[in-house]
């Protein structure tokens, strides 16, 4: 069985633009082999971190919204724990709830800037 899962992740700030979209189709890929199914995606930018992580105060932050088994959860996990360039991450499974006020949040985005 399938969940609705999302994940935000915190890059390291030391790396250029191109590094961190390198790192984050890295991940992006990961979960498409795992058989994941891609529902949104947002791309953050740098951001003041709330406190000092590594000695850095700012990071990349990424967030994705994806449809995947349970089993490629433990694997995704794993890549970011021996990634140096990512400090801190978070993967949340959606209730039903969830999944219906992140879709109406969208909606109601691309209806402003329609």
């Amino acid at each position: 069985m399938t969940n609705r899962y999302e994940t935000v992740f915190i890059l390291t700030p030391v790396l250029s633009e191109e590094q961190a979209k390198e790192a984050v189709e890295k991940y992006k890929k990961l979960l498409k082999e795992g058989g994941a199914k891609m529902h949104h995606e947002e791309d953050w930018g740098l951001r003041k971190l709330a406190y000092p992580i590594q000695k850095k105060s700012t990071g990349f932050y990424h967030m994705l919204e994806f449809e995947a088994e349970g089993a490629v959860i433990n694997d995704f996990e794993l890549a970011f724990r021996r990634d140096e360039r990512v400090l801190r991450f978070l993967t949340v499974k959606l209730d039903k709830h969830a999944v219906i006020y992140n879709e109406k949040k969208r909606n109601k985005k691309s209806e402003v800037t329609a």
